[in-house]
């Protein structure tokens, strides 16, 4: 694990509740890169007790923009690739040691997989996404990326496709890609995107603009 200087970027917004465990349970991975999107809450004085580096939104920008300003960062700090981790709990930090072991092998991006997905649009898109791209799970919030992937696209996301964009544009681009089954638990709040309609809307939304461009 000594051949990248990994950054673990994770997006937080108003999680007090889970942000200094799930901190603490990745440090010892990386550069621990934590975003606050306009958090109302103590996510950001929970973040730097457990450790964190801190990027901070005045305005809440939502998960794609939180992503891209983790990014950035990671590349001030000089970091090789960046490992895309949820504030909620969720992700299985023991996934991310095969994941630099991924990185380490030559891919490009490493994605998650979910063993099922929650929505009807998940699994459409899923469904779309390995006939187009070959990708199975592109929702997963677990992805690891070298900074090469994002240099080359210049951004993380341009149209809000809610963490798929990048990856979409790795394959497009035929680069070296990994997937990986991981573990999830169950988030015991709300999900970050709402009621099951508007999430539903929001997918598909994701869904036909990565079409379109890609």
């Amino acid at each position: 694990m000594d051949k990248y200087k990994i950054a673990i970027v994770i997006p937080a917004f108003n999680e007090e509740a889970t942000i200094s465990n799930v901190v603490q349970s990745v440090k010892e991975y990386g550069v621990v890169i934590v975003v606050n999107d306009a958090s109302t809450d103590n996510t950001e004085q929970e973040a730097i007790g457990a450790g964190a580096v801190l990027v901070s939104h005045k305005k809440n920008k939502g998960y794609d923009d939180a992503l891209n300003s983790g990014f950035i960062k990671a590349k001030e700090l000089n970091c090789d690739a960046v490992i895309t981790f949820d504030a909620d709990g969720q992700h299985s930090p023991e996934s991310i040691e095969k994941y630099i072991d991924l990185l380490e092998q030559g891919f490009a991006v490493v994605i998650g997989i979910r063993s099922r997905l929650q929505r009807v649009s998940e699994s459409i898109f899923s469904w779309v996404a390995v006939r187009r791209w070959g990708i199975e799970d592109p929702l997963c919030g677990m992805k690891a990326y070298h900074i090469d992937v994002f240099d080359q696209l210049g951004f993380f996301d341009s149209y809000k496709s809610i963490g798929t964009e990048l990856s979409i544009f790795a394959a497009n681009q035929n680069m070296k890609i990994a997937q990986q089954h991981v573990k999830i638990k169950g988030r015991q709040d709300r999900p970050r995107l709402g009621g099951r309609i508007f999430t539903n809307m929001v997918i598909l939304r994701s869904l036909w603009m990565g079409s379109r461009k890609y």
